[in-house]
């Protein structure tokens, strides 16, 4: 897995790119958020559209950091996840859990309403 951070319009938008399994890329992951957090940045957005594979350690992945953000009172949301990744999220339930949108705009403009 690898990550590209960028911002945009007062969001950090982390693009993920490849295959999403945990092991210590998960470490990376919760401490570029808690950076973001020490930085004062709150509001961050998933970019799945880049991932190729997730398993069940990726999904613990963005629950982790979901609960991360909410525990400093930020929030995280994901955009844009293929059909399979979408799927997983349905048949898992986290569907319910996370904010999920078609684009990184909508997510971005998500965080003003």
């Amino acid at each position: 897995m690898k990550t590209n951070v960028s911002e945009k319009y007062g969001c950090v938008i982390i693009e993920l790119k490849g295959n999403v399994m945990g092991g210590p890329k998960s470490e990376d992951f919760s401490n570029l958020l808690h950076s973001l957090i020490n930085d004062g940045k709150l509001n961050v957005v998933v970019d799945l559209g880049k991932v190729k594979f997730m398993n069940s350690s990726g999904l613990g992945l963005l629950i982790g950091g979901l609960t991360t953000m909410k525990k400093a009172g930020g929030d995280l949301r994901i955009c844009r996840a293929d059909n399979k990744i979408e799927s997983l999220l349905v048949v898992t339930k986290l569907i319910t859990v996370f904010k999920h949108f078609k684009s990184v705009e909508e997510a971005v403009k998500s965080f003003d309403q």
